[in-house]
């Protein structure tokens, strides 16, 4: 017959000790943490895309054409006939000098032709009766050729004369100053009252033309060939577009003349010139500008977005990419240029790799991640429990 150990009474509160020890064991029981996921991160498909070359090149505008204004014969400038910085055209007076002597000179040799074409119709009429007499054999054949003689002397003193009248009124003109050009005349550099001297080094004005303008471009000989290549290419452009020094752009896209260029010993650097329109005076002579060019379009490029490159301590261009077994990889890049907001790669990537651009500070190389379309990443960080996870946690802690 068993023995009861316990006795009837004290059956109770052995129950109550079993029940606060198993309370106790549950309640320090810790429930164990979720395993780590893969962190996500934001990553695009590098395919190959059109990508457009431009080149931006510093240029200097200039006037396609500019006169500089000197007197031909001496004087006293007595009048000014236009107003400084207006429009001129070809033709148009300028200056007038005094002419008095101009004048004076052109009314001499005006009579001197008088004189001379006088002259002229004596010898002629005496010429022509020693003829008649000599075929009547009248007059001896000397005094017939001296008559001819001076009939010829009487012609060549009228050319003469004709000549000295011609130089005159050309000197008369020369007193009246004209523009050879059209164009946008300069302030004058002289005054009434001023004396001014045949062919003197100082000009009095300048006459611009300033539409259509010129742009100088200089560029190394190197880069030259290029262009030259892309111009005579299918893709290649001649239009540029013009950048003003407030960053505004100029309406009317300028032309690239490419033509008779030399390169400068010196500096090895070649000037390419443009025309560009200026219909409304916008652009003016020594302004500097910024010259962009379409110079093709690579139709295979590599174009990645800037925020997925990053530079490393020696400068070299890096980039992270989602490798096999969704490792992190860390490849070294090759740029050329910028396009945009994107990176120009020649080396470093291939079409298919999956460039990370987003979860950057999560990804380390050899790092296992779950890859997601760029723009959709959750953020959530690998090792840190989820929400859902949390509460899992909470309600079997609870249920222990």
């Amino acid at each position: 017959m068993a023995m009861n150990l316990f006795p009837r009474h004290a059956l109770p509160a052995v129950g109550i000790v079993s029940a606060l020890l198993l309370l106790s064991a549950c309640q320090n029981k810790k429930p164990e943490p979720p395993k780590a996921g893969a962190p996500e991160v934001g990553v695009v498909s590098v395919s190959t895309q059109d990508a457009p070359l431009e080149l931006d090149l510093p240029g200097r505008l200039s006037a396609s054409q500019v006169a500089e204004i000197r007197p031909q014969v001496g004087g006293i400038v007595v009048k000014r006939l236009f107003t400084e910085g207006s429009q001129v055209k070809a033709g148009q007076p300028l200056y007038q000098l005094d002419a008095a002597s101009f004048e004076a000179e052109r009314a001499r040799t005006a009579a001197a032709l008088q004189k001379a074409e006088a002259s002229l119709a004596v010898a002629r009429s005496k010429a022509a009766r020693d003829a008649e007499l000599l075929k009547a054999d009248a007059i001896s054949r000397q005094a017939a050729d001296d008559s001819a003689g001076l009939l010829k002397q009487g012609e060549a003193d009228v050319a003469v004369a004709r000549a000295a009248l011609d130089a005159a009124r050309v000197q008369l003109e020369r007193a009246r100053i004209t523009s050879p050009i059209s164009g946008r005349v300069e302030i004058s550099t002289v005054t009434v009252g001023a004396l001014v001297t045949a062919n003197q080094t100082q000009a009095l004005t300048t006459v611009q033309q300033l539409d259509p303008m010129q742009v100088d471009i200089v560029q190394s000989s190197a880069e030259m060939l290029t262009l030259r290549r892309q111009l005579d290419g299918s893709t290649g452009s001649r239009q540029l577009q013009l950048m003003l020094e407030d960053g505004t752009p100029h309406p009317q896209p300028a032309t690239l003349q490419v033509s008779g260029v030399t390169v400068d010993r010196g500096t090895g650097a070649v000037t390419l010139r443009a025309t560009v329109p200026n219909p409304k005076g916008t652009l003016l002579p020594g302004m500097v500008v910024r010259a962009r060019l379409l110079a093709g379009v690579d139709t295979a490029a590599l174009l990645v977005p800037q925020q997925g490159v990053s530079r490393s301590a020696t400068g070299d261009a890096t980039a992270l990419v989602v490798g096999e077994g969704n490792k992190v990889e860390r490849r070294r890049l090759v740029l050329e240029r910028a396009v945009g907001n994107k990176w120009l790669v020649t080396s470093g990537l291939k079409v298919g790799d999956k460039l990370i651009v987003e979860g950057l500070q999560r990804a380390r190389p050899g790092v296992v991640v779950t890859p997601v379309a760029a723009g959709s990443a959750s953020g959530k960080k690998g090792g840190a429990p989820s929400s859902a996870a949390s509460s899992a946690a909470s309600a079997a802690s609870k249920g222990a």
